[in-house]
């Protein structure tokens, strides 16, 4: 198959790794309980088979250094929906996978299936549940969906009276796309008030004001072509920059899977209290959602509650899930493109868990400093059981560099999580750039659950 990834991030980087390797390995050898797409395990590939190479033709637009390794790159603004559509029609592809947010909101997969090239990723009208919170509030008012009550507020005034209503802690929400970082969450009913006003600065702006959800979070992917819904395996991430989340929102730090703590059937009931009846609102107001749908989940005493919802995969989880999906992603992503989902066999995934530790640079999530050289990667490849998908690089003079705020997601795997945590930050002890920092406490705790949540 000819596949075309678009973006430049570790979350393209991690999908191009998963369509250029295959299993090896054979078939499931049973099913758990709960949801069969979820749990169908891939007892002969979990620990001895390595992956293999697949034959597929890998193309991707912009990439970055580390996805040039597993594919060819082509300088095509990701969010020109012309320009990529144009891309996919002279190189003859088979599939599109739209990964960033920005494009698919700007319309990259309408245009990539105007010009008759399949493409897995949502229409601009469905990205709107990422694009807009308060459309995905009323979607989720609309289908039942449990989440926080909201807001939305388009004067300071209106945000202060929000705010007064729900009580400390408040939670303030961009409206529109924020890069993972347009949420406060905090005691300070100044700083919430401050944010709020950066964001009303903008043009058309306006954000949503929230109560505050106790409990842990979880991200699930749920796949859809419109119809049917396939769930991923849960993670989890690590939003703010500091161990012991301290410190301020970033796109997120690190991530892990699976989550041994989570409650039996969580997945079942996320799918068919949150996911279905949404896909099933979406394709009622003739904007079927085909692509990711990322429930962003908090488990509170009151039970499972949506925080948010996006449009693709989420950056980092989508580094800690796909190494533990046996299936090729390839057959599962066109599957889904073409509207074929509900034909495909439960989903295959390895007993192994996978943790990912953020390398990040110098000011991360502030104003940071590009053009450090960037080493140690092919050392920490070395190590067993680890991989290193680039972020924020480019190349000086054949030298890596860092671009970007989050530089590299360092992934281990291992046996269990104590092995996969013990892996990755052995991983991340190789790597050298000036000014970095990491958190040191990724998958370091299990959440306690209220035993009301579920």
């Amino acid at each position: 198959m000819k596949i075309l990834v678009v973006g430049s991030g570790a979350r393209e980087h991690a999908i191009t790794r998963a369509l250029a390797l295959a299993t090896a390995g054979g078939h499931a050898t049973g099913h758990a309980a709960g949801h069969p797409a979820l749990h169908a395990t891939d007892h002969t590939a979990a620990h001895t088979a390595a992956p293999t190479p697949t034959d597929h033709e890998l193309h991707a637009a912009p990439g970055n250094p580390g996805i040039g390794q597993l594919a060819t790159l082509h300088p095509v603004d990701p969010v020109d929906g012309a320009a990529v559509a144009d891309l996919a029609t002279r190189l003859g592809v088979d599939l599109v996978v739209v990964g960033p947010e920005a494009p698919l909101v700007a319309g990259v997969a309408d245009a990539v299936r105007a010009a008759g090239v399949p493409c897995f990723g949502p229409s601009a009208e469905a990205a709107a549940l990422e694009g807009s919170k308060a459309f995905a509030k009323e979607v989720m008012a609309a289908a039942g969906v449990p989440t926080a009550m909201a807001h939305v507020c388009t004067t300071v005034d209106e945000v202060a009276t929000a705010l007064d209503a729900f009580g400390a802690p408040h939670v303030v929400k961009d409206d529109g796309l924020a890069a993972g970082k347009g949420v406060v969450v905090t005691d300070d009913r100044d700083a919430a008030l401050e944010h709020a006003a950066a964001c009303l600065a903008k043009p058309g702006g306006a954000v949503v004001v929230e109560e505050y959800l106790d409990g842990p979070e979880v991200s699930l992917f749920c796949l859809s072509d419109g119809t049917t819904v396939v769930p991923l395996a849960p993670a989890q991430d690590f939003k703010r920059a500091l161990d012991g989340d301290e410190g301020p929102n970033t796109g997120g730090m690190g991530a892990y899977s699976p989550l041994p703590w989570s409650p039996d059937g969580l997945v079942d009931e996320v799918v068919a209290r949150v996911a279905q009846p949404t896909v099933d609102e979406m394709r009622h107001r003739g904007t079927p959602f085909a692509g990711v749908l990322y429930c962003g989940l908090a488990l509170t005493s009151r039970g499972v509650r949506v925080i948010e919802f996006n449009a693709r995969f989420g950056d980092p989880e989508t580094q800690v899930v796909l190494p533990r999906l046996a299936t090729p992603l390839a057959e599962v992503l066109l599957a889904a493109a073409q509207g074929r989902l509900d034909d495909l066999p439960p989903l295959r995934w390895r007993d192994e868990a996978a943790v990912t530790v953020v390398v990040a640079a110098h000011g991360y999530p502030g104003s940071v400093r590009a053009g450090d050289p960037v080493d140690g990667v092919a050392d920490a490849e070395a190590v067993p059981g680890v991989h290193v998908l680039h972020a924020g690089t480019a190349t000086d003079d054949g030298a890596l560099v860092s671009s970007g705020g989050r530089v590299l997601s360092v992934v281990g795997v291992g046996a269990d999580l104590a092995a996969a945590r013990a892996t990755a930050y052995e991983g991340v002890a190789h790597i050298s750039l000036r000014g970095s920092h990491h958190r040191t406490d990724i998958a370091s705790r299990m959440p306690v659950l209220d035993e009301d949540a579920s």
